[in-house]
């Protein structure tokens, strides 16, 4: 499936028809678009899959369709309220993915043009409320990619900006490398018309409000963070993959990131980091092949840190303790700011 997490299918999708799948959480992690890194963080599968399960069910009780059917416990599909210890296993409707061919240069996705529903659509949907310093926003309006205006904003921004309202912004979901484009762009690979992405932008913006009001009441700011959608066979939105969870969004805790940004924040001091950027710069196609460098390990006592991190948050949010002898959450913050020399 992918670098952190496992897919099972049990029932394939068909044109009309959902199938039925199994996302298995794993203890892996992945920063820079590398992919596996060296190291895995106990308990981040269960914690994600919990955590997920949690914003998933909110939704549903919203009114908002999801993929989401449950985790799995002792063979059965159960919800969190019936989970008796956590679970990296969740059940899922499955969509079609409809892979756009790379051709002479650059991706085909006249497919989509054809396409009714039951298919995830190609692209990830990012809202910002902050523009913390590691945003690639910057990097981005540096490279002339993007202006201020884009983004509704009268002048440059500033590094940890806190935002009047929320940003969105769009990136591919199924090239080799996430690439950010216009939105006129995305409407035409993905086959949708204009009124379909007015609903997913307010779509958007109603998750983003719900995981900024839950992390609000553990006083975590949600800085930033993305969803991923698909049209059902009636042409319906379909919330998909993962959300609110601490790798799929950017939290701070009094001034520190809590997610996986901490090893990002590790890593962007290292020879890796900079062979990255220079391979991305030659060749966004094949840049892990020709990449200088391989990651390096994350100090022990970071990665026993960066654990506590998704066991506490997973605690918190839900109300239950289904992490045991998890240190206070301003105790592991605290720590991390020594290792990190912040």
């Amino acid at each position: 499936m992918g670098s952190v997490k496992d897919l099972t299918i049990i029932q394939k999708p068909t044109q009309t028809e959902t199938g039925i799948g199994r996302f298995v959480f794993s203890d892996r992690y992945s920063v820079f678009d590398w992919g596996e890194m060296p190291d895995i963080i106990p308990d981040k599968g269960k914690s994600i899959a919990v955590l997920a399960s949690y914003f998933f069910e909110k939704l549903n009780e919203m009114g908002i369709q999801t993929h989401y059917l449950g985790l799995i416990e002792d063979g059965k599909t159960k919800s969190l309220k019936n989970l008796l210890s956590p679970s990296k296993i969740m059940e899922i409707k499955l969509l079609r993915v409809i892979k756009p061919e790379f051709k002479n240069g650059i991706y085909d996705y006249s497919p989509y043009k054809n396409e009714k529903g039951n298919f995830l659509i190609p692209i990830e949907v990012i809202y910002r409320n902050y523009l913390p310093a590691g945003s690639s926003v910057f990097k981005r309006i540096e490279r002339g990619e993007l202006s201020p205006e884009d983004l509704g904003l009268a002048q440059m921004p500033t590094p940890n900006q806190k935002l009047e309202k929320p940003i969105l912004d769009v990136s591919t979901k199924l090239e080799i490398t996430d690439r950010y484009m216009s939105w006129n762009e995305a409407m035409s690979i993905s086959g949708m018309n204009e009124k379909e992405l007015e609903l997913l932008k307010q779509l958007t913006l109603k998750i983003n409000s719900l995981i900024t009001n839950e992390f609000n009441k553990i006083d975590l700011i949600n800085e930033d963070g993305k969803i991923e959608v698909g049209f059902d066979s009636n042409r319906n939105f379909i919330v998909v993959d993962v959300l609110g969870t601490l790798d799929e969004c950017r939290f701070t805790y009094e001034g520190l990131p809590v997610s996986k940004e901490i090893a990002r924040i590790y890593y962007r001091n290292t020879d890796w980091a900079k062979a990255v950027d220079e391979a991305k710069v030659k060749d966004r196609q094949h840049w892990k092949e020709i990449c200088a460098l391989q990651p390096p390990h994350l100090p022990k006592n970071i990665v026993i840190l960066i654990s506590q991190i998704y066991r506490s948050c997973t605690n918190l949010i839900t109300g239950k303790e289904w992490f045991k002898d998890v240190p206070n959450l301003k105790t592991i913050v605290e720590d991390i700011k020594k290792e990190l020399k912040l």
